[in-house]
């Protein structure tokens, strides 16, 4: 494995070293001084049409004042400098037909007597770009009384259903980073961390249906990244954010980020910590048919769910700068997330005739310990200032979940006599491990063109054990129908290449992925059950295509069109076919013969200033998707490929500010969904339209107070075997700033308890099968956020790793 490696990484090295050669575009280039002399970090220099003042590139100065902008035409040009304390600074045109170096500007200071005033104009909330949409979150009014999964959830084309599962613009599955690094992609993991990242701390989501080459093919839906906010000073920075939110029950979420940098060091972090108190009131109906389609029974069954877990991370990370052409960093991450789900179910039998037959009470009992370490190792080295860089990765990341459960069901008569009882325990300690590697090479050229191109490595192994224990009348021995012992093991080798080019009107990007894929599974056996092994080897190629045209000079309006093709590996744990109970009526089983599915999206939009309306269309073959089975009463929920399932949609995005202190901003969806698969009961084939919409206004009020109001609705969703209920909610929100540091913000969610969840699930052998969930999503938020320090622009750090694509199967 490690020979393979050096291997990799000496072939990387001879071919970036020699595209390094090679020569690039016009550039433009030079220093910000202050009156002293002394060089100005943090100054944001814009370049522009010298015609029509139109913004081509901006870009901010370095720690040595010096700032620098490539892969540029030649042309007329203005360049001007921004600079807080600073009086505003404008060139005369500048011609660029060779490589430039601008001589040195000079700010002077702001003085009282002039008056100097430069108008800034705040961030659009949403932002369209020719490969991604980005959601700028301080536009985001109380969002830091808010958590990511709530950010998630309002931004456009977002959807999180009942249970937890993220989708973008009506496809699924969604693969989440945040800053390139590790994220917890699936179940109660998922949303503990979520939940415990203060919205205070993002900076920005970007949303790609289409991610480009250099991201893993994983994740049919496409992928959302999370960037996260970086204070960049010399000296010591940070925040700090403080939350107590109270619904039922009362939670909070609280961080701390810092940012030190001196001379060649810099040192950066966050540390957060929160408790997450829920309820689930869930009623699972079940009424079972004779074959000509009577009554047979119906069993009745209400579930109370308490979920309390705690969440403690840290991230630390360092940069050495050795030059400044090359850097040296090491960043480290690391989860603690201890919780506790209680669950008292009671449930009623009834006859044909609706007369009670019997009752079953269950208490059961979770205790998840689930603990993550990371550890990255990254170096990036700038050939020069015109933008040839190479990287590399290298990740070295461990999970460990120890579960313990119990499950203790007692029966009684109608008349309240005990008839039954039993108790299953289970112990299911699991560990994941994965190794990665990667480095990824940028080149432009000299016909402004920029290529892009990296390899990347990667090896999983995980090991799954369950040992299930069965007492009845005080005699407890082992049940081997629900104990095993899972092993899987995975490498994934990766290539890519990207290029870019833009021309007055008409811009293009294209890149081509490579990815092979080598996996084998073991089961191994007990006394009841044989060993079972399997092994699996496959290549794909996923191309990337998108192309933008400006109908106008000014660039106000543009249509675009964009094509990518799409893997979903199964998560490991859905590889693994043993049985995990939830109660002694409903399972959740695994699937050793899930095969990846593949989807190709295509969208079309028309952009006008902050509009954007789009049609899209996916088919994803061999979706794997949740599947329902009943046998004898006993509810099986285990993954499986569905045939075919196509996504067709339009929506419109729009902001509008609507007055000085109005701003309106809308997403609508109409999205249709079929799917077409054989199935236990035959064939499959289902399909529904839905509508989705939110509206979210914001004021700004004198003093330094902001408001805002949001709404958003969800009409019924047809999904496979599953129909969702509508839902809806408002929300309502509040934010002064108390100084330049301070910030208070009050947030009030679903005021009306609208946001609950049902359905019917469909397909079951003579059964008819429906829910109703209620949580606890009616709450109250105050926040407080403190800011010290000044934040520039103009430092590095790492933001990325080689194991996005293998964390994101980790599912608990």
């Amino acid at each position: 494995m490690k020979l393979k490696i050096a291997a990799f990484l000496a072939a990387w090295l001879s071919v970036a070293s020699t595209l390094a050669n090679a020569q690039t575009g016009l550039t433009l280039s030079g220093k910000i001084n202050g009156a002293d002399g002394k060089a100005l970090d943090g100054a944001t220099v814009y370049l522009r049409n010298a015609a029509d003042s139109v913004l081509i590139k901006s870009a901010a100065a370095d720690g040595k004042g010096n700032y620098l902008f490539i892969n540029l035409k030649a042309g007329l040009y203005k360049v001007s400098v921004n600079m807080i304390g600073y009086r505003f600074y404008k060139s005369q045109p500048i011609q660029l037909d060779q490589n430039l170096v601008m001589p040195d500007i000079v700010l002077q200071q702001a003085g009282k007597e002039l008056g100097e005033v430069t108008v800034v104009a705040p961030k659009q909330l949403v932002e369209h770009k020719i490969d991604r949409t980005v959601v700028n979150v301080s536009a985001m009014s109380g969002s830091a009384g808010s958590t990511a999964m709530d950010v998630l959830e309002r931004s456009p084309g977002v959807m999180v259903d009942q249970n937890g599962a993220i989708s973008l613009n009506g496809s699924g599955t969604v693969k989440i980073y945040i800053d390139d690094k590790p994220t917890y992609l699936s179940g109660i993991e998922l949303q503990n961390y979520l939940r415990s990242l203060s919205a205070s701390s993002i900076d920005q989501v970007e949303l790609m249906t289409n991610p480009p080459a250099k991201y893993d093919a994983a994740g049919n839906g496409g992928v959302i990244s999370i960037r996260i906010k970086r204070n960049k000073a010399q000296g010591f920075n940070g925040g700090l954010n403080l939350n107590y939110t109270q619904g039922r029950y009362g939670k909070t979420i609280n961080s701390f980020n810092f940012n030190m940098r001196q001379n060649k060091f810099n040192i950066f972090g966050n540390l957060a910590y929160s408790t997450y108190n829920s309820f689930n009131d869930l009623d699972i109906n079940r009424y079972f048919l004779n074959d000509d389609g009577s009554a047979a029974s119906n069993f009745l069954q209400n579930s109370f769910i308490r979920r309390n877990t705690k969440n403690l991370n840290l991230r630390l990370g360092a940069d050495y700068y050795v030059s400044d052409k090359t850097t040296f960093g090491i960043g480290v991450f690391g989860l603690y997330n201890p919780g506790n789900i209680n669950t008292i179910n009671n449930s009623r039998l009834l006859d044909a005739s609706n007369v009670l037959d019997s009752t079953i009470k269950a208490d059961n009992k979770e205790h998840i310990n689930f603990k993550n370490g990371t550890i990255n190792l990254n170096y990036r080295h700038q050939y020069d200032k015109k933008g040839r860089e190479l990287t590399f990765d290298l990740d070295y990341l461990n999970y460990d979940n120890s579960t313990r459960q119990s499950f203790l069901n007692t029966g009684f008569l109608p008349d309240g006599t005990q008839i039954s009882t039993d108790l299953l325990t289970g112990n299911l300690p699991e560990n994941i491990r994965i190794y990665t590697a990667k480095t990824d090479y940028a080149h432009p050229l000299n016909n402004g063109v920029k290529l892009e191109a990296g390899l990347k490595t990667s090896f999983t192994k995980t090991d799954n054990i369950a040992n299930y224990y069965y007492t009845v009348d005080d005699v407890t021995s082992p049940d081997y129908g629900k104990t095993n012992h899972f092993i899987y093991k995975e490498q994934i080798n990766a290539a890519y290449i990207n290029a870019n080019k833009d021309w007055k009107r008409f811009s293009v990007q294209v890149g081509l992925r490579f990815e092979n894929t080598i996996s084998t599974g073991h089961q191994l056996g007990n006394v009841q059950k044989a060993d079972s092994t399997f092994k699996r080897n496959y290549n794909g190629l996923f191309p990337t295509v998108y192309l933008q045209y400006k109908l106008d000079t000014a660039g106000n309006q543009s249509i675009s069109l964009n094509y990518g093709r799409r893997i979903d590996r199964p998560y490991y744990e859905d590889l693994n076919p043993f049985l995990s109970p939830l109660d002694k009526f409903t399972y959740y089983t695994g699937n050793p013969f899930l095969k990846p599915s593949y989807t190709n999206n295509l969208e079309f939009a028309y952009n006008w200033k902050n509009v954007k309306a789009s049609l899209n269309y996916s088919n994803t073959k061999d979706d794997v998707n949740e599947t329902i089975e009943i046998v004898n009463g006993i509810y099986y929920s285990r993954p499986g490929n569905l045939g075919s399932i196509t996504v067709k949609g339009v929506s419109v995005d729009a902001g509008f500010d609507l007055t000085k202190w109005l701003n309106l901003h809308l997403f609508t969806r109409a999205t249709n969904i079929h799917s077409v698969s054989d199935f236990y009961t035959g064939r499959l084939n289902t399909s529904g339209t839905f509508f989705f919409g939110r509206s979210v206004w914001k004021f700004t009020l004198p003093d330094n107070w902001t408001t805002q109001l949001e709404g958003g609705y969800q009409s019924k969703i047809t999904n496979a075997q599953f129909v969702s209920s509508s839902r809806g909610r408002v929300n309502i929100g509040a934010s002064k700033k108390i100084s330049s540091s301070l910030t208070i913000n009050v947030l009030a969610n679903d005021i009306f308890y609208t946001f609950n969840n049902g359905g019917q699930i469909n397909n079951l052998t003579n059964t008819r099968a429906n829910y109703h969930n209620n949580g606890d999503s009616r709450n109250v938020a105050l926040t407080l956020s403190y800011r010290f320090g000044k934040t520039i622009a103009g430092l590095r750090k790492h933001e990325a790793n080689g194991a996005e694509s293998e964390q994101n199967r980790v599912k608990n």
